[in-house]
């Protein structure tokens, strides 16, 4: 789950109101193999009462990772799902060709600061990306921090990087086994070589630089017990200045609210480095509050300018006194305006760029020109306009696909950008602020014929005539017969839009004939808060009649049929599955929920989950435990049902979204499963949400994925198609 907008069964016959909560049904399963033999799962004696109802926990053990018993668990369900993985035939070809596939040049997108350029590298395989630095365009790039050296199975990675205005230092941050917790450091940019700083407990932060490269600002939350570090609950986020050749320990504290325990805080110094600007969160809303600290005045204190969560706030850049925002403050899908801090009342805010029918997801001051980007159905537009909100021009791309980048300061007069699609591998590109020309600056080779394939955009109809885009990506000259392995995918979520991308993952998947599915659903930022705000708390609901929406289109339109038909998504979108799965477990003929937050009554209680309630509800509030008991996957499952064949994933590293939550799942389900259809679950070790995972251990898991689905999908045998 994005912290920006961030920075993730209690029993079978349940009692609900005195009436059983997942009552037992008894079905006719379809024919297949024999039953998956699976380890035994105690049950212990645990109830909690939810405003008056009372809700059994019988697998509360495994929330106690640490726990010899839960170990023992872990052990076995692995060696169940490896033996299993490792009789598919496929498999081997498969992460042959995926290692293929993976094997090509990918960059970031450059950034400039005091003569030099920056940017990251892979060659292909690398474990981590390297990021490397040069005086010009031109000349050769010099290495500057291989993360590949910190670990030598690749499990440290790259966590945030930034270059002291006068180029003199990097601050860097890793992350070490996927976990959110940071360590940071600072790097002699001539040299090569770190000095003695070293920051502890940095979570949900990057750096900000003064403009004397003396020091930067940073969050981080105060040092977690052993024991409690990858599960504890993150209150209290504190905001810190950091002088370089300083212990941590006497790091100046900026701001921090002690009568606030969910507020989070991110530090940011204005490009003239007079100002530095403080946005406050709470939970993963996109509402913030806006503070600021006059840097050229010391012991000045810190002004609030925005003191409500109202509504989102993204500090763009500053003219002196007057401050640049994107805010979706009396514009649902976001608008450009002016502040001017010797008089912020919102009666004097100049709008520059108005709300359009697209939805603004990002803007820049670059050649004293803003740049805006929009999102139109999903796709990437990106405009040019002037201080006054003129539009200069509009920034021809290369097709359907998603643009990022776009950096800079008001007096560049370049700045670069990546795009990418589905069928795309991502390209970055130089664009002449003054010119408006694109030049390619760093394209990949990739062992494909873009050609080959097609993506087409859908509109489907939901349950409650809600229009919904999707994206299909397959092999050009589909056969409309309903025979198609078709992975259906999803989020939902959280204000995260799905836009198109190039994954290698993907494009195995359709080169083994599978057809690549993306929807676009409520709770997500695609149309901007209001679509973000239909899919949350009590109406969470519309995210999953959205995803089954887009399930039924695809049948009844011969695309795919059930028992071709697979679903998947992570985090947010693994809870996406598991409701979807549990809802309507004969529409589908396979599942991934991969770190999956399942287990929606406790969610809270776990890391930096509170967090999330402004999304979901609280169990602790009526109105939205009754919202929350009928969908949260682990308390639907029911005994006797016929779901689909399902590999549930996480990782034992997982601070974000606490493989407790897959654990007590899998557990349930093997339970409840009535057919032979295998439930089974993935554990990584040494791997995390999914955030700096190495290339070894990605290639690892979606040949298992895909494996998986050419067992579960048997995709070398034609569908019946189910009438409709």
């Amino acid at each position: 789950m994005q912290m920006r907008h961030a920075v993730i069964v209690a029993s079978l016959l349940a009692a609900f109101g005195g009436q059983a909560l997942a009552q037992v049904q008894t079905q006719t399963c379809p024919p297949g193999g024999a039953p998956t033999t699976y380890p035994v799962t105690k049950k212990v004696e645990q109830q909690d009462v939810y405003h008056g109802t009372s809700i059994a926990d019988p697998y509360r053990w495994l929330e106690d990772a640490n726990s010899a018993e839960t170990k023992e668990w872990v052990d076995a369900q692995n060696k169940v799902t490896q033996s299993y993985l490792g009789q598919i035939g496929e498999r081997s070809a498969i992460k042959e060709r995926l290692t293929k596939l993976w094997n090509y040049e990918r960059y970031s997108v450059p950034y400039r600061e005091s003569g030099r350029y920056f940017y990251s590298r892979n060659n292909g395989l690398q474990n981590q990306s390297v990021l490397y630095t040069m005086k010009s365009l031109s000349d050769e790039p010099r290495l500057l921090l291989d993360p590949n050296t910190l670990a030598a199975d690749g499990t440290v990675a790259l966590a945030g990087t930034a270059v002291s205005p006068d180029g003199k230092y990097l601050a860097y941050g890793t992350a070490a086994s996927g976990s959110d917790w940071n360590e940071w450091k600072v790097r002699d940019i001539e040299t090569g070589k770190d000095l003695d700083d070293h920051l502890k407990w940095v979570k949900f932060s990057g750096a900000s630089w003064t403009k004397d490269g003396k020091g930067f600002f940073y969050s981080r939350y105060d040092a977690p017990e052993e024991a409690a570090k990858l599960a504890g609950i993150n209150y209290f986020q504190k905001l810190y200045y950091h002088k370089v050749g300083t212990p941590q320990s006497e790091d100046t504290l900026v701001y921090d609210r002690p009568d606030e325990k969910e507020w989070g805080f991110g530090g940011e110094v204005s490009n003239d480095g007079k100002y530095l600007i403080i946005t406050a969160t709470k939970g993963t809303a996109p509402k913030y509050r806006i503070f600021y600290k006059d840097l050229s005045k010391q012991g000045s204190k810190v002004v609030p300018l925005i003191d409500q969560f109202e509504a989102s706030y993204n500090f763009i850049d500053n003219d002196g006194p007057v401050f640049y925002f994107s805010t979706d403050k009396n514009a649902t899908r976001s608008r450009l305006v002016a502040i001017d801090t010797r008089k912020p009342a919102e009666k004097n805010w100049k709008e520059i760029v108005p709300e359009t029918a697209q939805t603004l997801v990002g803007a820049s001051l670059v050649n004293k020109q803003f740049i805006v980007q929009y999102l139109a159905d999903a796709r990437s537009m990106v405009k040019v306009v002037d201080r006054k909100g003129k539009l200069v021009r509009e920034i021809a791309l290369p097709g359907i696909g998603s643009a990022s980048g776009f950096n800079g300061k008001p007096g560049d007069s370049e700045t670069f950008y990546s795009f990418t699609g589905f069928t795309n591998p991502t390209t970055i590109y130089r664009l002449d602020m003054k010119t408006g020309a694109s030049t390619v600056f760093r394209k990949p080779t990739v062992d494909f014929d873009p050609n080959n394939y097609e993506t087409r955009q859908q509109f489907y109809t939901s349950r409650d005539g809600t229009k919904v885009p999707m994206f299909i990506v397959s092999k050009k000259g589909l056969k409309l017969d309903g025979s198609n392995p078709t992975y259906l995918y999803g989020y939902g979520g959280f204000n995260v839009s799905l836009t198109p991308g190039f994954s290698p993952a993907n494009l195995a998947w359709m080169e083994m004939g599978g057809v690549y599915v993306v929807a676009n659903l409520r709770g997500g930022g695609e149309y901007g808060e209001a679509w973000h705000a239909a899919g949350t708390k009590l109406q969470k609901q519309n995210v999953f009649d959205d995803f089954i929406g887009a399930a039924e289109w695809l049948v009844a339109n011969k695309v795919t049929s059930p028992a071709k038909l697979a679903i998947g998504g992570g985090s947010n979108g693994g809870l996406l599955v598991g409701a979807a799965m549990t809802q309507r477990p004969e529409l589908f003929g396979a599942a991934i929920p991969q770190v999956g937050v399942l287990d929606m009554l406790r969610f809270h209680k776990f890391t930096i989950g509170w967090a999330w309630i402004s999304d979901y509800g609280s169990s602790e509030n009526a109105d939205e435990f009754k919202a929350l008991v009928k969908y949260s996957p682990l308390h639907n499952l029911k005994s006797g049902s016929c779901y689909p064949a399902t590999m549930i994933t996480t990782a034992d590293h997982d601070d974000r979204v606490v493989p407790a939550h897959s654990f007590k799942f899998a557990a349930a389900a093997q339970a409840a499963q009535a057919g032979s259809a295998p439930i089974l679950i993935r554990i990584d070790v040494k791997a995390g949400h999914g955030a700096g995972k190495p290339t070894t251990k990605q290639i690892e898991e979606v040949a298992d994925r895909w494996g998986f689905l050419s067992r579960a999908l048997r995709m070398n045998e034609p569908a019946k198609v189910a009438a409709q």
